[in-house]
């Protein structure tokens, strides 16, 4: 169950996460002047009630609204270029949704998202996610002619210059991960961690890949190789919420 986001994120998200990503992302889009304004995403005065299922779902749910700001100029820009937008059918405070399911939509190369038997429906999503499926063609044609008319050989050419370099810099950070001691002792996340073929070493200057070092002031914190992310994120003790991500 709560690997389920993981698994079908190749096939699309479920609703609520489109919901909370756009909820998200509408309190964090860059304002530009009213002069230059194109694209309008209605008021964003009142803090967002959101209900996520799990901590997974809450992680995915951010890391969709953050990719969405990345490549909100671009985003605008296909909609615009596809006459997509404006749509008199959906008013401004859907804006958010349609921008982060666009950005979805191009992350899956333009394919139709598979709806799951257990997945709860929430209609505004299947309203936008039908209009964007209504414009495939046109929304894949106008992303090609962005990267044509900026030289572009992926879409990674249109994230903001002070964005990329955040990222590059913390890309090689190490990560921490503060241990639940509410549901698993250190000793035991040491036993599953080295039943996985981790190493404890004892600091980040001797990290080697599958490694992992105790913190020196915090014994309840460990440290790992940036270069692990995703399998950590994978790992039975995270989607359990037994190492939490600092």
């Amino acid at each position: 169950e709560k690997r389920t986001v993981t698994q079908i994120e190749k096939n699309g998200y479920p609703d609520s996460i489109y919901i909370n990503a756009a909820k998200i992302f509408q309190g964090i889009h860059t304002e530009k002047n009213e002069d230059k304004i194109q694209v309008r995403y209605g008021d964003n005065s009142e803090s967002p009630m959101m209900a996520f299922k799990d901590e997974h779902s809450k992680r995915v749910s951010y890391q969709l609204a953050f990719n969405t700001l990345k490549y909100q100029g671009l985003l605008e820009e296909i909609l615009l270029d596809s006459h997509t937008y404006p749509c008199y059918s959906i008013p401004d405070e859907l804006t958010s949704l349609l921008v982060v399911m666009l950005y979805d939509l191009q992350d899956r190369k333009f394919t139709k998202r598979k709806i799951f038997a257990e997945e709860e429906i929430v209609a505004e999503v299947q309203e936008i996610g039908n209009y964007l499926y209504r414009y495939m063609t046109k929304l894949a044609a106008a992303l090609a002619r962005c990267r044509i008319k900026y030289d572009a050989l992926s879409i990674d050419y249109f994230v903001p210059e002070t964005i990329w370099k955040q990222e590059q810099r913390a890309s090689t950070l190490p990560l921490w991960f503060w241990i639940n001691t509410l549901k698993i002792s250190l000793e035991d996340v040491i036993r599953d961690l080295e039943m996985k073929g981790f190493t404890k070493v004892e600091s980040v200057s001797d990290f080697d890949h599958y490694t992992y070092a105790v913190d020196q002031h915090c014994q309840d914190v460990l440290v790992f190789p940036s270069s692990l992310r995703e399998e950590l994120l994978n790992l039975d003790l995270f989607a359990d919420c037994k190492l939490l991500l600092q």
